[in-house]
């Protein structure tokens, strides 16, 4: 009696093992503003904050005004409005590593990290949180050789709040 239970237990030992294995691995969640993404722009509100002049507010500054203030971005459609619209594509070109930007990096590259690893880390969840494909830097209108965005272009953008 007991070697027949030892083989049954080595039996279902087996069969949980082998089942293990074989189920699929769970898939990591997928990013959100308010778990993943909040927390990285956090660390740009000394300039990007509450504080901050709203977009347009921003835009009515003069040119040389407009360089030392920096707009809100602060909560998802702050921040948002510098993905789709009014002025899109402008967080993908702050943002950018140089690798879409023929080399060069953002403006605010430097500033999504304190390390290389980080700013590559916080980079990468950006994008990841934005859709596959949806990192662009395509303006709403065209400006130079680069056409403007378009409805496929932005409709890869996913940036669950």
């Amino acid at each position: 009696m007991l070697k027949s239970f030892k083989s049954i237990t080595l039996f279902a030992t087996g069969i949980a093992v082998s089942l293990s294995m074989s189920a699929p691995a769970t898939a990591a969640p997928e990013p959100t503003w308010r778990s993943d993404i909040a927390p990285i722009v956090a660390k740009c509100d000394a300039c990007h904050g509450a504080s901050a002049p709203e977009y347009n507010d921003w835009m009515q500054l003069d040119g040389a005004k407009r360089k030392t203030v920096a707009p809100r971005m602060d909560t998802y459609p702050h921040f948002m409005s510098y993905v789709v619209w009014p002025a899109t594509g402008a967080m993908m070109r702050r943002l950018d590593d140089g690798s879409s930007a023929g080399g060069k990096p953002g403006n605010m590259y430097q500033y999504l990290g304190g390390t290389d690893e980080e700013r590559a880390k916080n980079l990468k969840t950006i994008k990841a949180w934005l859709g596959e494909g949806a990192w662009n830097l395509n303006r709403f209108k065209a400006k130079g050789d680069v056409p403007g965005i378009n409805k496929e272009q932005l409709e890869k953008i996913k940036a669950k709040y």
